[in-house]
């Protein structure tokens, strides 16, 4: 073979020089279709020596009607986001299936502008009499999707979900509600919430308290009374609260505005404070999430207190945390990559037109150095 000479290497020099049409040669670059490997061999080699990389995406893209970009709703600002391992794992995994089929990633940041839910929403509108429009990220309105990825699931009435369905973008949804022909990718955290409780209740622990995600779109601090509780929105949050209290009911929980380690220590604080009686003072808390979990160890610390002979505390996530040293936390571990990687697959399966399916991972309970006997206060 002679190399063609004179202006930018093209499909069509490349069937020629291969001695193919230009939809034979095609197919050899989309990996689809009949065609020989003996044939693909060819004209390979030919866009080799052209130093042709391959179609213009931009004009694959066109014909195929697909932009080759996946939405991924974060549910946070990147900032927060990429502060938590959780998120970081998850994505990782999400972002490698995802790269190994050549589809790119657009992070949609969170509902962290959204306003308040429930009655605090309902106060701050100017008309309650008028229809109430709900902010949503101008990206999931107007940027180039075939699929939107809702991470951290869906709430009640969620404007992200709704202005993705008007648009007939398909989605994926991780530890969601269910929606309607979407994939659903989640852990059995309730079952595995339950287990780390039933561990602390068999160490001899009866004042178990408890620290929590957000339970709905607004951000607050503060202890959970039965009106809050019943307005959970979250699903994590909601199968925490559920599989703590399939075993006992805790003598306090107490709400974060997210999985971060200073509001795990503020509440600990509260939960732990010296203003509390040491004769009716928590012997163990449950966090929702190992972040959290090591604000409270370090809350214990700055209080005095030991772990685990004056306070177990257990988390949840199984995250790495050398830092934390020398305690090792108890915590329910689930498997985050993985996670992320089951909402890759799901996405390519939404492409290809598969049925949707329902996953679920399981977690596991491994016990740490947080954990130990109730103490005996007399």
């Amino acid at each position: 073979m002679g190399r063609s000479t004179g202006g930018r290497p093209t499909l069509a020099r490349v069937a020629e020089l291969a001695g193919v049409s230009v939809s034979t040669a095609s197919l050899a670059f989309s990996g689809a279709g009949p065609i020989t490997p003996e044939t693909r061999d060819r004209v390979l080699a030919a866009a080799a020596e052209l130093g042709y990389s391959g179609p213009n995406p931009l004009g694959r893209q066109l014909r195929s009607g697909r932009s080759g970009i996946v939405g991924v709703v974060i549910g946070d600002q990147p900032g927060r986001a990429f502060r938590d391992p959780v998120s970081v794992q998850v994505l990782d995994g999400l972002m490698t299936v995802l790269g190994e089929q050549g589809l790119g990633v657009l992070l949609v940041p969170g509902s962290d502008r959204f306003p308040a839910s429930g009655d605090d929403a309902r106060a701050a509108a100017v008309d309650d009499a008028s229809p109430r429009v709900t902010p949503v990220d101008p990206l999931v309105e107007s940027a180039a999707m075939d699929v939107a990825v809702l991470v951290w699931g869906v709430l009640s009435d969620d404007p992200h979900l709704a202005a993705l369905q008007r648009r007939g973008v398909p989605v994926v949804v991780g530890e969601g509600h269910a929606v309607a022909d979407a994939p659903l990718v989640r852990i059995d955290d309730r079952a595995g919430t339950a287990e780390a409780v039933r561990h602390l209740r068999d160490l001899g622990h009866t004042r178990i308290a408890e620290i929590t995600l957000p339970l709905g779109r607004d951000e607050r601090s503060g202890p959970i009374d039965a009106a809050r509780l019943a307005q959970a929105d979250r699903t994590p949050a909601r199968n925490r609260l559920d599989g703590v209290r399939d075993v006992v009911e805790p003598v306090l929980s107490w709400e974060t505005p997210a999985s971060l380690v200073e509001h795990g220590r503020d509440a600990a604080v509260e939960i732990l404070g010296q203003w509390v009686p040491a004769s009716e003072r928590p012997t163990a808390v449950f966090a929702h999430s190992d972040l959290l979990a090591a604000g409270a160890v370090i809350a214990a610390r700055e209080l005095g207190m030991r772990v685990p002979e004056d306070v177990s505390i257990v988390g949840f996530d199984g995250i790495d945390m050398p830092w934390l040293s020398p305690d090792v936390l108890t915590s329910v571990h689930q498997p985050l990559t993985e996670k992320g990687a089951a909402l890759g697959r799901a996405v390519l399966g939404l492409l290809a037109e598969e049925e949707p399916l329902v996953t679920t991972l399981p977690v596991r309970l491994v016990p740490g150095t947080t954990t130990g006997p109730a103490p005996d206060l007399g």
